[in-house]
């Protein structure tokens, strides 16, 4: 349930705050009063769009905040939007919601965390369905009534069974379409077979440019690298004066050091043989290395020539040898597709093929489901229409079959006969205003049993009734209110008169600045404020009290 809602600055309200029954709560008031922008207050903590003409005149912001106290099953529903928006339920397991609206901007926050106008919106789907008489077209739309459809009989298995493969039909669809897109023509075939025999000759291994660029660096300066080295060897132990000479007579000298100073002497003489070994290893590897190096003119052309032919594939197709490579693949595949045209193309149908059958065998799931709910809820939806003063109206919904789509291959139709004789047709042809908020106050009533939204709000939804019919629909809406928390502005006293909770809104004003307020009725204020309704006087306060007395919870 919605618990309570503060509004600060908006529109013409100053600050109201507004604590709400766990039942019926209805909104009173003159037209003009206001009592729009209640309604505004909670369609914003629902995630409706604000900007700056939210804000009072004179005001720099405005802010609205509401109090939510899920039940189970709207928590259930709610948990994965609320993991994914990293949203933590407060101690009490509540959820506080709070708009925050400037001129420049528009801050959302539940529980202190910051969130998406959409994370709102979807939080608010699930905890409040609204409806208002201005938007009776609403339940004209055949896309709105396959839903309620739906929400009866409960075919979200079947539903998503279907939206299921209706995507992967679309994927392959779409990959067909790439694949016809991206087909080769008969030139570009040839251009590209061209091209990879050229690469295919070449014969190209990753990484070879920079093994044969290494070995013709060393190729081209053998002669220098022979030279080098042995005229390091030698320096190192072959010529007279030697590195490895002189070591010898060191070694010697520390040969007598010993004598004297043992310790020392024989430290000092291992590090002078290591020395010595290591001289004599790096003379002998610089040796080896003079006679490994070849000066081989044939080989030393041979790679010369590779090393052009790489450098000619890197400029038309590289500019690696990796991206060689890789064109090397990618043209294959085009020459493939272009070879095997006709094979792939049928593969693609066959797929697309299998996947319509299974698609069409479960939207025919889908309607048989959604034939048994239109029975079920066609029954319902009459029996509540009679409780609403439509003793002899006739309700049922049609089915009748549609292209497949995401939501299955039936289009659904409400028929209404408001009149006995007369056969039921489409509901947007033959129902008044008065009618339709009657209709949907039944539908309503039959999904309330059917779906987990726990707060249902009707603006208005009793325009263009009264009399019976007026205390009719107030008597189902406190019906209603036992199963789910209604928020109701209305002006039919009838209706006002079964609330547990009553609001009135009034606005004052002094010449210059207009004020909206919000103010809890209970004893004589609320008897006033019905025969207010009533059309005032002694007589009205008269049946103002019996009225409330008789519609007592």
């Amino acid at each position: 349930m919605l618990k309570w809602m503060r509004v600060k600055n908006l529109a013409l309200v100053a600050f109201g705050e507004m604590e709400f029954g766990s039942s019926f709560n209805v909104v009173t008031g003159e037209t003009g009063a206001g009592k729009s922008v209640i309604m505004s207050a909670v369609g914003l903590l629902l995630g409706a769009r604000a900007d700056k003409t939210f804000i009072r005149i004179g005001e720099e912001r405005c802010e609205v905040s509401g109090e939510f106290f899920p039940d189970s099953a709207a928590l259930e529903a709610l948990k994965d939007i609320l993991e994914e928006g990293c949203i933590s339920l407060s101690e009490d397991g509540s959820l506080l919601v709070r708009r925050i609206i400037t001129p420049s901007s528009s801050r959302n926050i539940i529980n202190d965390s910051p969130v998406s106008l959409q994370t709102l919106r979807k939080i608010g789907s699930l905890l409040v369905d609204s409806h208002s008489a201005h938007e009776s077209r609403y339940l004209f739309d055949p896309a709105v009534q396959k839903n309620m459809v739906d929400r009866f009989g409960h075919h979200e298995e079947e539903l998503a069974a279907v939206r299921s493969l209706w995507d992967e039909l679309a994927a392959i669809r779409r990959a067909k379409e790439a694949f016809a897109a991206t087909l080769p023509s008969a030139e570009e075939h040839f251009r590209l077979k061209r091209d990879a025999e050229e690469i295919s000759n070449a014969a190209v291994r990753s990484g070879e440019d920079e093994e044969l660029e290494e070995k013709h660096l060393l190729a081209s300066n053998a002669k220098s690298i022979i030279e080098t080295a042995l005229y390091c060897a030698d320096s190192l132990s072959e010529c007279d004066d030697s590195i490895a000479d002189r070591i010898g007579q060191i070694r010697r000298t520390l040969s007598d050091l010993e004598k004297f100073d043992p310790v020392h002497g024989a430290k000092f003489l291992s590090a002078i043989e290591e020395i010595s070994a290591l001289v004599n290893d790096l003379s002998s590897d610089l040796s080896a290395h003079a006679d490994n190096v070849e000066m081989d003119e044939g080989e030393f052309r041979a790679m010369e020539e590779r090393l052009g032919v790489l450098q000619t594939m890197k400029r038309r197709y590289g500019p690696t040898l990796e991206d060689v490579l890789a064109h090397y693949q990618a043209i294959s595949e085009k020459i493939d597709a272009y070879e095997n045209a006709e094979e792939k193309r049928q593969k693609f149908l066959q797929k697309e093929k299998e996947t319509e059958h299974l698609l069409m065998e479960k939207c025919a799931v889908l309607t048989e489901a959604r034939k048994k709910a239109a029975s079920g809820i066609a029954d319902a939806v009459t029996a509540e229409l009679k409780k609403l003063g439509f003793l002899r109206s006739a309700f049922a919904v049609e089915l009748a079959a549609a292209s497949p789509s995401a939501d299955g291959a039936d289009k659904v139709e409400f028929l209404f006969s408001a009149n006995p004789g007369v056969p039921p047709m489409p509901l947007r042809d033959v129902a008044s205003s008065g009618e339709t908020s009657r209709v949907m106050l039944a539908v309503k009533t039959v999904l309330a049993d059917a779906d987990n939204i726990p707060i249902l709000i009707f603006d208005e939804i009793d325009a263009n009734i009264g009399g019976e019919t007026a205390i009719c629909v107030g008597r189902q809406i406190g019906s209603l209110a036992k199963k789910k928390q209604i928020l109701c502005i209305s002006h039919l006293p009838q209706v006002a008169s079964f609330a547990g909770t009553h609001f009135m809104v009034t606005k004052q004003t002094d010449g210059e600045k207009t004020i909206s307020n919000v103010t809890k009725l209970e004893g004589k204020a609320r008897n006033q404020e019905i025969a207010r309704m009533l059309g005032g006087g002694k007589e009205a306060l008269t049946h103002a009290s019996a009225m409330l007395d008789m519609n007592k919870e």
